[in-house]
Order: structure tokens, then sequence, then C-alpha cells
């Protein structure tokens, strides 16, 4: 156990700082459009346009966004190929593939458990009404 001068526990400040850190990449990870850009990339590279279009419902600048913050830490790759115009392809990093299997195996969950989902929630929401 590491204690200060004064006694005070710091393991604890550490433990706090790591969730800090986890609780901030989880935030990104589930955000609206990370997940779904990931495992559209999971079947192979595809063109900007191409994803755009697979991404259903994400603007053109949401997606730049989004794929320039996966480019950034490491998830995707970004390859021009010199032509006229110019076409930018998006492939997956091994991190990106653990990521997409992650999100798959999390979205396999929640499929297999819609519907005990509804029904706390109808349970729930009936408990509220009497009270």
């Amino acid at each position: 156990m590491d204690m200060t001068a004064s006694g005070r526990d710091l393991s604890g400040d550490r433990h706090a700082e790591s969730c800090t850190v986890i609780a901030r990449h989880l935030a990104w990870i589930g955000d609206r459009w990370t997940l779904p850009v990931v495992v559209t990339l999971q079947a192979g590279p595809v063109r900007f346009n191409q994803l755009r279009r697979a991404v259903g419902g994400i603007s053109q600048q949401m997606l730049t966004r989004t794929v320039r913050s996966l480019e950034r830490d490491g998830v995707l790759t970004r390859t021009v190929h010199p032509s006229v115009p110019p076409q930018v392809e998006y492939a997956l990093t091994p991190l990106g593939q653990s990521l997409a299997a992650q999100g798959m195996a999390l979205g396999e969950w929640v499929h297999a458990n819609l519907a005990t989902f509804d029904a706390n929630r109808a349970a729930f929401d009936a408990r509220d009404l009497r009270a």
C-alpha cells in the first residue's frame, strides 16, 4: 500500500485515475459512430463513400471526424491511391480488428438479452405506476 507522509493511501487515487482513463475510452468506443464504422470495416478495406453508404445516417463531416479519430488511435489506416481524383481507402489495423470482434460480441450479447431487457423495463415501469 502506498502511503503519503500524512498517512493517506494513494492506491485508491491510482484506481480512480485508471477508472477515469478507462471511462474516457469507453465513451469514445460507445459513441454513436465508432462501432458502426469499425464493424463495417471488419469485412475489409473500403473507400470513403462506400463506408458512408454502409454506415447509414452518418454525415460526411461526422464520418471524416470519426475516421480521423480512429486513425489517430491506430484503429484504422488511411491509404490515398494516386489517381484523379485521389481515392482514399480505409482498413482496420490489428487493434481495429480486435475492437470489431469485441463490438460484435457485445452486439450479440445485447441481441440475446433484448427480451429480458424489455421484460425488466416493463416490470419496473409497472412498479413505478403503483408507487
